[in-house]
């Protein structure tokens, strides 16, 4: 698979404060990449500088160009991000927020054409939305409001999708739902980015998994690999057994917190 994003010795400092300490990784094409760590642990912080909002030192590439050097409208082109429901300041339409993924993509004044909407449409329909196209964002739910985001990376069609703790406001049958669009943009060879809080949907749907820890990687690797009943323990501070399912999945069961 190509190679997406590569990460050496990559720092971030805020106020005088280092948040990642020179971390390293790499990220391929037809991935999903399960990001996890106890709040404060540098997930965010790891997002933001990758989408180029936040000065690093060390080695950030996204398809080989650093990412500091890349123009933020090429950037976009090749970059989307899903965040976390949150309340806007204006009531917009759902289709006016779906057709913000179709910016990077257009001209200053180029309007829509007939197969864009076509696209918009067929966006809101992977994720369940269909004929929400003239509703209010002020009327959703937080989970529905999350899938207009998504709809909207959908549309702008970026070869690395990043997407910060996506499944907050969504019922368990939406997550799912969620995930498997998502995997289905990881068969079409989509790099994709995911925070999970729930280690059990990450053992699940994630190719890969990094773990973080005071802004610390501490592990990297396939699910199997990286959930060890001692990185939970000394990372999570939880009791658990980790198994394979019958599906060849990796399973979790929890006992209790842990008294360390």
């Amino acid at each position: 698979m190509k190679q997406v994003l590569k990460a050496r010795d990559l720092r971030v400092r805020q106020r005088k404060r280092i948040i990642l300490h020179g971390i390293s990784f790499e990220l391929t094409g037809g991935t999903l990449t399960g990001l996890v760590g106890p709040n404060g642990s540098g997930k965010t912080t790891l997002l933001r500088t990758i989408c180029g909002f936040l000065p690093y030192t060390g080695l950030l590439r996204l398809l080989g160009r650093e990412v500091r050097n890349w123009p933020t409208r090429d950037l976009a082109r090749n970059l989307a991000v899903v965040r976390q429901a949150s309340s806007l300041s204006f009531d917009f339409a759902v289709a006016e927020i779906v057709r913000l993924g179709l910016l990077p993509h257009k001209g200053l004044l180029e309007g829509h054409s007939k197969c864009d909407i076509e696209r918009l449409h067929s966006a809101l329909a992977q994720v369940d939305l269909e004929g929400f196209a003239s509703r209010r964002m002020h009327s959703l739910s937080g989970g529905e409001q999350q899938r207009v985001y998504l709809a909207q990376a959908l549309l702008q069609n970026a070869n690395i999708l990043l997407l910060d703790e996506p499944m907050t406001h969504l019922d368990v049958s939406h997550q799912y739902r969620f995930l498997h669009v998502i995997q289905e943009l990881v068969d079409r060879g989509r790099c994709v980015v995911v925070v999970f809080h729930d280690l059990e949907l990450a053992a699940r749907f994630s190719d890969n998994m990094l773990v973080l820890q005071e802004g610390h990687l501490v592990a990297a690797g396939s699910p199997l690999k990286v959930l060890t009943q001692s990185l939970l323990s000394d990372v999570f501070r939880m009791r658990a057994s980790v198994h394979v399912t019958e599906s060849g999945q990796t399973g979790i069961s929890y006992d209790c917190p842990t008294d360390l």
